[in-house]
């Protein structure tokens, strides 16, 4: 079953895998799904084309991403159901997690289809999201997360340290344990992405202007996000390869 849906989520941002295949024709957009807005340059685009915007990209994007699950990771499932995140207020995010089933969901706040100038911008995040899952990217955190807990858990214990502190470890050894690949998470999403993007008629390199309005993390350590430029980069070396 796939469809969007108005709900609300947790968020759990990774992230992604080397590009992978060649270049597809975009496939057709839907009949019953309206033209892409034009892009607005000056200044976000009205409710109703950033609504028709986002509900023609995931038309476009949902088979493209579908596809590439089906022939990278055989053995997950890739029945994306991608929803609309309504919490009032919520700042503008994007997120990728599972849902018991283990079927992937991919979010999107409000604000942040609002923000979006045109559907390149869209299709870049929403292909960069799909990317996460196709790359199995919570999986692996989960597992160096479990890694990083228990070594620092025998540490502590090694040391000495109370029950307590044994537990504090853990709680810091799991939280960098996370943190570990989650900015060659997020190059390998872009990666992904963008050919996800293209395959499906979009410009990803257009769509990475996206990067342009939100705060530069720089090189922080143990960052969770590479720099903007960098992200931006690896977008253009992608598209140009594939190209």
């Amino acid at each position: 079953m796939k469809g969007i849906c108005a709900a609300t989520a947790a968020a759990l941002l990774l992230a992604a895998c080397q590009p992978v295949g060649v270049y597809a024709p975009p496939l057709p957009l839907p009949e019953n799904i309206a033209p892409l807005a034009t892009s607005v340059p000056s200044g976000a685009l009205s409710p109703e084309n950033a609504a028709r915007n986002f509900v023609a990209v995931v038309a476009r994007i949902e088979p493209v991403a579908e596809a590439m699950c089906r022939d990278l990771n055989p053995r997950a499932n890739c029945d994306f159901f991608i929803f609309v995140d309504d919490t009032p207020n919520a700042p503008p995010n994007a997120f990728q997690t599972v849902d018991r089933s283990g079927r992937p969901l991919l979010g999107f706040t409000l604000s942040l289809i609002a923000d979006a100038r045109n559907a390149d911008e869209i299709a870049f995040v929403v292909g960069h999201e799909s990317a996460h899952h196709v790359a199995g990217h919570i999986p692996q955190t989960q597992r160096t997360a479990v890694t990083g807990a228990v070594l620092a858990g025998i540490l502590a214990q090694a040391s000495g340290a109370s029950p307590e502190g044994v537990r504090s470890a853990q709680q810091m050894g799991a939280e960098m344990g996370a943190r570990t690949y989650a900015r060659n998470f997020e190059l390998e999403a872009d990666a992904l992405g963008a050919e996800i993007a293209l395959r499906a008629g979009f410009d990803p390199v257009m769509g990475a202007a996206f990067f342009d309005r939100l705060p530069d993390p720089g090189d922080q350590f143990l960052g969770t996000h590479p720099p903007n430029a960098q992200r931006k980069e690896t977008v253009r070396r992608v598209v140009a390869g594939l190209r």
